[in-house]
C-alpha cells in the first residue's frame, strides 16, 4: 500500500476555513472544510465523513487542491460536444438566414430548419437533424 498523498504546505486549516467562509459555492465550501480537517490532524476517513464522500474522493480533492489551490475545488462545467459547424460555416449560415432565401436559387420562399439542414449537407457534407437544433 502506498503512502497518503500529502497536502501542500503553503496552507493551514485556518486558511481553508477562511476560504470556505468566503466561498459562494456550497460544494467548494464542503471540500475546503473536509481538507481543513486533514490539516488539523484528522484522518482521511474523518475528512470523508465531514465531506459526505468516500476516502477515494477525498484523495481526488487533495490532488486538485495541490495542483490548483482552492479554485481546484470548484465544480467545472464539462466542455460538451464539439459543434459540427466551425465558426466560418456558422457565420456563413447566419448571413444566409439573415438575407433570406432566393426562390429561384434555393427553391423556397422562407427558410425552414429542414431546408437549412439540406443546404448544410449540400455545401459542407455535414448531416444535421433539424429536430435537434438549438435555435437560441
Amino acid at each position: 500500500m502506498g503512502s497518503a498523498l500529502r497536502l501542500r504546505t503553503d496552507y493551514v486549516g485556518d486558511d481553508l476555513r477562511k476560504a470556505a467562509r468566503l466561498s459562494k459555492d456550497a460544494a467548494q465550501t464542503r471540500r475546503l472544510l473536509a481538507l481543513a480537517q486533514i490539516y488539523d490532524g484528522a484522518t482521511r476517513g474523518e475528512a470523508a465523513r465531514v465531506g459526505g464522500v468516500t476516502v477515494q474522493i477525498v484523495r481526488d480533492w487533495v490532488e486538485r487542491f495541490n495542483t490548483q489551490g482552492p479554485e481546484g475545488l470548484l465544480n467545472v462545467k464539462a466542455p460538451g460536444k464539439r459543434p459540427k459547424l466551425n465558426d466560418d460555416q456558422r457565420q456563413e449560415l447566419r448571413r444566409l438566414v439573415e438575407k433570406g432565401p432566393i426562390p429561384a436559387i434555393h427553391g423556397v420562399v422562407r427558410w425552414r430548419l429542414k431546408d437549412l439542414a439540406r443546404l448544410i449537407f449540400e455545401d459542407y457534407r455535414i448531416s444535421l437533424d433539424e429536430s435537434t437544433w438549438d435555435v437560441s
